[in-house]
């Protein structure tokens, strides 16, 4: 059973039972103007940032100043492989093989360029099932998509389907929508986390789903890598992109990730847009004029990669590698469960937490009666948590910084203030 928090000294007791407590130790943590750590629950939003980040960064500006461009093959770390050695720590992140992930560009640029690959839609087969309630910049994106091939998007674009009243999407139902969309569904594209209620999609039976209509299936893994255990290759998943600035704490604006799943490599004429990176490495510096595709992901690679950038992904990959994402997973579901079972013992007659159990580490709540600016209010207490309308706090305990008596505090905070806003 999940464990209450109800003092703390239960929630100081617990850390120092925790074997992996001290993972907060190698992270900077904001703090109040009196000096103490915040509760920093917003690492579904911005990661924190390694402490050891500033020197993997300090490296790559000593490598340039005293290189130049020499930096590109003399450096500690030569830039000209650099996007490769992050690859093997990624693969491990989602459950893929290392040719079929790699770090490059941001989030919805990586988005458009695999859905060039993997929308192809013909006169009866171009519909984009997306989630009901998807991140805006996701669906700026499909709708622009169905645009482009000269489609409505109001016709081209459907979306998941919750019951009256709901605001998840019930595992039958989303099964049996993409059943009834039959052969006019070209592609499946859900985050993995809904960004507002925090819901996990089934991975695994969304693949076997859209295939069996012959959709191909992919994922925007924004609120998914560096937080759930991932096996995107076993799943046989068609493709998938994050962010890595959340969970991965690799910075504000940090490089992204693509995914691609071996059966869709090597092929020369596969669709899609091509950049000089992603041309055979042994005659790339030829310049040539045609376009020799690598046999892996890399071949949707555009351009050299951002050092720095990547720099900072590695610092915090180190992290995660030198934990697992299983051990991560297993702490984060301990917090999580704490949060949520000590805010259902506590505040049930003042919130509903709307996140589906085993859903990762994001919980998002709906507080009732009367609306106040609650994260705001919260920060004002050292809380540091997001609001997203129409009316949702999203709270999350990552299991790498955040702890019991993190726990023990916002449910505190949280307590007093809604006392004090009582209607």
């Amino acid at each position: 059973m999940p464990q209450v928090i109800d003092s703390l000294e239960t929630a100081r007791g617990l850390d120092q039972q925790d074997p992996l407590s001290n993972l907060r130790q190698k992270f900077s943590l904001p703090t109040t103007k009196s000096g103490e750590d915040q509760v920093y629950f917003a690492g579904h939003s911005l990661g924190l940032m390694p402490r050891q980040t500033p020197d993997a960064l300090a490296q790559e500006c000593r490598d340039w100043a005293a290189l130049g461009v020499e930096g590109h093959f003399e450096a500690k770390s030569p830039w000209l492989p650099y996007h490769e050695v992050v690859a093997p720590a990624l693969a491990r992140l989602v459950g893929a093989k290392e040719n079929e992930v790699v770090a490059m560009n941001t989030l919805t640029v990586n988005l458009h360029l695999l859905l060039v690959s993997f929308y192809r839609p013909t006169k009866s087969k171009y519909k984009i099932l997306i989630e009901n309630n998807t991140f805006p910049s996701d669906k700026y994106a499909v709708d622009s998509q169905a645009r482009f091939h000269g489609f409505e998007p109001r016709d081209a674009v459907v979306e998941l389907k919750p019951r009256t009243g709901e605001i998840t999407v019930r595992e039958e139902d989303l099964l049996a929508q993409i059943a009834d969309l039959g052969d006019s569904l070209a592609v499946v594209m859900l985050g993995n986390c809904n960004y507002l209620s925090g819901q996990r999609f089934p991975f695994e039976k969304i693949v076997k789903a859209g295939h069996a209509v012959d959709a191909f299936v992919g994922f925007n893994l924004a609120h998914g890598a560096g937080n759930l255990a991932l096996k995107l290759h076993d799943w046989n998943v068609d493709f998938a992109m994050w962010c890595s600035y959340k969970y991965l704490n690799s910075g504000p604006g940090g490089i992204a990730g693509a995914f691609v799943h071996e059966r869709h490599l090597g092929q020369k004429d596969f669709p899609r847009f091509e950049g000089w990176w992603g041309h055979d490495k042994r005659t790339r510096f030829q310049m040539g004029p045609d376009f020799h595709p690598l046999p892996t992901v890399e071949a949707w690679q555009l351009s050299n990669p951002p050092i720095f950038q990547l720099a900072a992904l590695r610092s915090s990959l180190d992290i995660f590698d030198s934990v697992g994402m299983q051990k991560l997973r297993d702490r984060g579901d301990r917090l999580t469960g704490a949060l949520r079972a000590t805010l259902e013992k506590n505040l049930s007659h003042r919130l509903s937490v709307i996140t589906p159990q085993n859903c990762g580490s994001m919980l998002c709540l709906r507080i009732k009666g009367e609306r106040q600016p609650w994260a705001h209010l919260l920060r004002e207490k050292g809380i540091l948590v997001d609001f997203r309308e129409p009316d949702i706090i999203r709270a999350t305990p990552v299991p790498l910084y955040n702890n019991y008596e993190d726990i023990y505090r916002f449910q505190h905070s949280l307590h007093e203030l809604l006392e004090q806003y009582a209607k």
